[in-house]
C-alpha cells in the first residue's frame, strides 16, 4: 500500500527531545539508542569470519585495519545523521526525489539484495550458535530462524525506546563476553597496541591485503546507511537552526560511542584469535565452529568456548532487528509501499533461507562457511551504491542549507568512498577470479 513520505512512520518523532536549556547529559541520552541499533551490523558473522582468519593467521597486524574500518564508518555514519535531521528524509526517499525511475528501481533492487545477504549471514551465525551450543543441527536451526519474526513484532509495537533498550542490554552482554574471552587468552599487550599501527606488511603481503579489503567490507554495511538516516528521525528536534545543529551533534557522539563499541568487539575476536590460535602456530584457522571447538584445549577454560558461542547467538539476534527495520525503511523510501513487520521480516528470512538450507543439506557445515564468505562478497558489490549517493547528498550544500557538511568531512567522506569502492570492487573481482 502507499504510504505517507516519512521515515519509520510507527516511530517518527516519538521520542521527545528536552528544550535547549536543559543540560547536556538529559539531551544526550534522548539521542542515545540509534548509533546502537547501527553498531549491530559492525559485529555481525561476516566481522566474525574475517577478523577469525586475519587473527589466527597474521597475529595482530591487521588491528590496524580494523581499526581505520571503524573510522571510516564512523564518519560515514556521523554524515548519515546530519543528512537525516538536515532534510527530514532517509537515503532512500532522497534518491527517490532525485534520481530517475529507472535508477531508483535499480538501486533499491541492489539494497533488497545486500539486506538479504546481511541476513543470510545472520541466519548461518544463528544456526552456528545453536548447534554450539545445544547440539541443534544445523539444518533444523536455519528453519529455527525464521520464527524471530515474532520477536520482531514484539519489540516494534513495544516502541522504539524499547527496541534500543534491547539492542543496547544485548551489545553489554556481547561485549562482556568478549571482554572475558580476551582475558582468557592472556594477549601480549604490548603486540596489540602495536597492532593497531599500520604495517606496510598489509600492502605487500597479498594474502594480508586479501583479509583486510574482506575486513573492510565486512565492516562498512550498505543497509546501515539507510537505516540510521531513518532512526534519526524518531527524534523530535525542534525545528529551528540551533535545535537542528544540537540534533546532529549528540546524534554523532551516540554514533561514534557505539561504532567505537564496535570496534572494541571486533578486535577483540582479532585479538583472541591471535593470542589463542596464531601463538600457538594454528594460522589456518577461519571457520566460527573449528575455532569453537579448539578454544578449550587451547586455553584451558571451557567457559572461553561457551562465551563464544553465546556471543554469536546474541550477534546474530541483535543483526536480526535492524536487517528486518532496514528492509522496511527502503521498500517504504524507494517503492512507497508498505508491509507489516513480521511479513517483510519473513519475505527476507525466506529469500535468505532457501539458499542456505540447501547448501546445507548438501555441504554441511563446510558449505556454510564458503557461503557466509560469498554473503560478504555480494555486500561488497552493492556497497559503492549506497555510499556514493550518500557522499552526493552529503555534498549538496544547497539541501543541506545551515546544516551544510563541513569541507574536511566532504574530503575525508570522499577519501574513504573513494577506497571503500576501489578495493571493495578488488575484493569482488579477486572473488571471481578464485583468487
Amino acid at each position: 500500500m502507499a504510504i505517507e513520505a516519512r521515515s519509520l512512520p510507527e516511530v517518527h518523532r516519538s521520542v521527545p527531545v528536552p528544550p535547549l536549556s536543559a543540560g547536556w547529559a538529559r539531551k544526550l541520552l534522548a539521542f542515545i539508542g540509534p548509533g546502537y541499533l547501527v553498531s549491530v551490523g559492525y559485529m555481525d558473522p561476516g566481522n566474525w569470519a574475517t577478523a577469525l582468519a586475519g587473527g589466527s593467521a597474521f597475529g595482530y597486524t591487521l588491528l590496524a585495519v580494523a581499526l581505520m574500518s571503524s573510522l571510516i564508518a564512523i564518519l560515514l555514519q556521523a554524515l548519515c545523521a546530519r543528512i537525516g535531521i538536515a532534510t527530514g528524509q532517509d537515503l532512500a526517499q532522497l534518491c527517490r526525489e532525485r534520481f530517475s525511475p529507472a535508477l531508483v528501481y535499480v538501486l533499491w533492487a541492489l539494497a533488497e539484495i545486500a539486506i538479504c545477504a546481511t541476513d543470510l549471514a545472520e541466519l548461518i551465525g544463528t544456526a552456528i550458535a545453536l548447534e554450539l551450543l545445544f547440539g541443534v543441527p544445523l539444518l533444523v536451526g536455519v528453519g529455527l530462524t525464521a520464527l524471530d519474526a515474532f520477536l520482531i513484532l514484539w519489540l516494534q509495537n513495544k516502541g522504539v525506546r524499547w527496541l534500543e533498550a534491547f539492542i543496547i542490554g544485548m551489545l553489554v552482554l556481547i561485549f562482556g563476553c568478549f571482554a572475558v574471552q580476551v582475558i582468557l587468552s592472556q594477549p601480549e599487550w604490548g603486540a596489540v597496541a602495536r597492532g593497531y599501527i599500520p604495517s606496510l606488511s598489509i600492502v605487500t603481503n597479498q594474502t594480508q591485503l586479501y583479509i583486510a579489503m574482506g575486513i573492510l567490507g565486512a565492516t562498512v554495511m550498505p543497509h546501515n546507511l539507510y537505516l540510521h538516516t531513518a532512526l534519526i528521525q524518531s527524534r523530535a528536534w525542534g525545528h529551528d537552526e540551533v535545535s537542528k545543529r544540537e540534533a546532529v551533534r549528540y546524534a554523532s557522539i551516540d554514533s561514534t560511542l557505539a561504532l567505537s563499541m564496535a570496534l572494541l568487539a571486533n578486535s577483540a575476536i582479532l585479538i583472541t584469535a591471535a593470542a589463542v590460535f596464531h601463538a600457538s602456530g594454528r594460522s589456518d584457522v577461519a571457520e566460527i565452529g573449528e575455532a569453537y571447538q579448539l578454544l578449550t584445549p587451547m586455553v584451558g577454560v571451557g567457559a572461553a568456548a561457551v562465551l563464544f558461542a553465546v556471543a554469536l547467538l546474541l550477534c546474530g539476534l541483535n543483526a536480526t532487528v535492524t536487517a528486518t527495520l532496514a528492509g522496511q525503511v527502503v521498500m517504504e523510501g524507494f517503492l512507497r509501499v508498505r508491509l507489516p513487520p513480521v511479513l517483510r521480516r519473513l519475505i527476507t528470512r525466506s529469500v535468505a533461507i532457501v539458499p542456505a538450507v540447501i547448501v546445507t543439506w548438501l555441504y554441511g557445515a563446510g558449505g556454510t562457511a564458503k557461503l557466509l564468505i560469498l554473503s560478504q562478497v555480494i555486500l561488497s558489490l552493492q556497497l559503492p551504491f549506497a555510499v556514493i549517493p550518500l557522499m552526493l547528498f552529503a555534498s549538496d550544500r544547497a539541501r543541506l542549507g545551515a546544516l551544510a557538511t563541513p569541507r574536511w568531512q566532504l574530503v575525508l567522506g570522499w577519501a574513504s568512498a573513494a577506497l571503500v569502492v576501489v578495493l571493495n570492487i578488488k575484493l569482488l573481482s579477486d572473488a571471481i577470479a578464485g583468487s
